[in-house]
């Protein structure tokens, strides 16, 4: 079953953060690379942390390559060549933690594809400020992309853009590609990080069919029934929202601050708003995610 015909079924549970559940085994993720440095140092790391997400009750796993770009690699001393092999390894890594599950159920791999300030290191994901224009911006993300969907990804995660440039770009770049995606931009209230209103951006993804999902992540959850709201309205597709956990990263420290205030219970109002992929993002581990697939806004016909 595909992810878009499982989605005619009811929700389905997305993973938390990866990063966070990282931490949680241990790993100092405060490289450029973040998460993505495991994909060369430890990537048993990487399919225990899909494997945890699995026993919560996520159906997707998305894979370690949020922040895998070639530059990226090429700039921490890795070869193009080998650089290459680690995000195709991603896609491997999430495999693997799925055909390690003793049942049936459906679960697909999600291509994670974070926006171009990821790359950088330095919040720019958090403003969308980067000076590229949408060709450049297309031909930075071609390469990942092509390497996840080579690597057979069920869906590609077009996930944390924070700005319409990036949108625009991305969307051409899969326009007619017959690559199943979702689209999810990072807002602050109801505009991008940049400024522009969050509508925009859902709007632009209406016409384009191999966008199956539309919505929002790394976003506080106060701010996720009004922009689910938005993304259904706008878009006229099912939604796809996971904030994080209400914490603000504050990218100079390099530190969380503030209380988490991420309610599981809130799932409910997200799903009836036109909510259909839900899950956690930054700092959102497995006991969230376990406490949204337990919930009843959360049965599908597919879940037994």
């Amino acid at each position: 079953m595909t992810l878009a015909d499982a989605l005619a079924l009811g929700p389905v549970v997305l993973d938390g953060g990866l990063a966070t559940q990282l931490e949680a085994q241990g790993h100092n993720l405060g490289t450029e690379l973040w998460s993505a440095r495991l994909l060369h140092d430890d990537p048993d790391a990487i399919i225990s942390a899909h494997q945890a997400f699995f026993a919560a009750g996520a159906q997707v796993a998305t894979t370690a390559s949020y922040q895998a770009s070639l530059d990226g690699f090429v700039r921490a001393g890795i070869e193009k060549a080998a650089a290459e092999r680690m995000i195709k390894r991603s896609v491997r890594l999430a495999q693997q933690a799925r055909a390690s599950q003793d049942d049936d159920r459906d679960r697909w791999i999600a291509g994670s594809v974070g926006p171009y300030g990821a790359a950088l290191a330095d919040g720019s994901e958090y403003r969308g400020d980067y000076d590229l224009s949408i060709a450049e911006l297309r031909s930075w993300h071609r390469p990942r992309i092509q390497l996840l969907v080579e690597e057979g990804v069920d869906i590609l995660a077009l996930e944390t853009i924070p700005c319409l440039a990036e949108v625009e770009a991305l969307l051409a770049e899969i326009d007619r590609s017959g690559q199943p995606c979702w689209l999810s931009i990072t807002c602050a209230g109801d505009r991008t990080r940049a400024g522009e209103p969050a509508a925009e951006a859902f709007t632009l993804a209406r016409d384009v069919e191999e966008i199956i999902a539309v919505g929002v992540n790394c976003i506080d959850p106060a701010d996720a029934y009004p922009l689910v709201s938005s993304a259904s309205e706008s878009a006229g597709k099912p939604v796809v929202v996971y904030p994080n956990s209400g914490e603000r990263w504050d990218a100079a420290a390099r530190a969380w601050l503030g209380a988490a205030t991420f309610n599981p219970n809130d799932v409910k109002s997200w799903v009836g708003a036109g909510a259909c992929l839900v899950g956690g993002c930054c700092r959102v581990g497995p006991p969230e995610i376990s406490a949204i697939r337990d919930l009843p806004s959360m049965t599908r016909a597919s879940v037994v």
